[in-house]
């Protein structure tokens, strides 16, 4: 069970419409974690958003490569990029948090992507493995000891930004029925193993107690 308290976060990642059924990029049932998170909100003292947030032609989207189709991989400089369809266009309906997430105490939203050359899918650290969001920073100011995550898309932002949690010293607690996976190519799997090789923990929403 988990008991939130005071040093705990609750980090929802990217629960915006563009992920979410009829979206540019949609998760499957990705609009089925918008209830959970809302009533796992409520359990929490401190929540913290993400959103992605992208400039138009930005080097992820695969209309910025001629003759590329979404979900080819290239090489950028800082490394393989998968390349996606345009999604979460700063300013755009797209890009909104989703309709019914209800999380008004929410203390920060962190916004990624927003850099036109570089991807990021890590709350804490952007693709190129170099460049913070200041998150991390944040949190320890905070006095947070344990980020606990749930939101779109597990085998990406979700799990990267866990992974990324523990490197940074956090604990970290994945709500599995609190996110939705893209799950191409076995990415699903790959991400669960690297979760569990650094030491993500993984519950249901029924042991995160009121």
């Amino acid at each position: 069970m988990i008991e939130p308290c005071d040093t705990d976060v609750l980090l929802v990642v990217d629960v915006q419409r563009d992920f979410l059924p009829g979206g540019a990029l949609a998760v499957p049932d990705g609009d089925a974690v918008v209830a959970p998170i809302t009533a796992l909100g409520r359990l929490f003292p401190h929540v913290v958003l993400t959103q992605d947030w992208h400039p138009p032609g930005h080097a992820s989207f695969a209309s910025s490569h001629p003759g590329r189709q979404p979900f080819d991989t290239i090489a950028l400089a800082y490394g393989e990029q998968v390349l996606w369809p345009d999604h979460c266009v700063m300013g755009t309906s797209g890009a909104a948090l989703a309709e019914g997430l209800d999380l008004p105490h929410a203390e920060l939203v962190i916004r990624k992507g927003y850099r036109r050359s570089i991807d990021s899918y890590s709350a804490f650290v952007e693709a190129d493995r170099r460049t913070p969001t200041g998150l991390a920073g944040y949190l320890r100011e905070r006095g947070i000891t344990r980020v606990v995550l749930c939101g779109l898309a597990t085998d990406y932002c979700v799990g990267w930004s866990a992974l990324d949690a523990r490197a940074a010293g956090f604990e970290a607690v994945l709500v599995e029925d609190a996110c939705r996976a893209i799950d191409q190519g076995g990415s699903l799997a790959r991400a669960f193993a690297a979760m569990d090789a650094a030491g993500v923990a993984r519950v249901r929403a029924e042991a995160v107690a009121g």
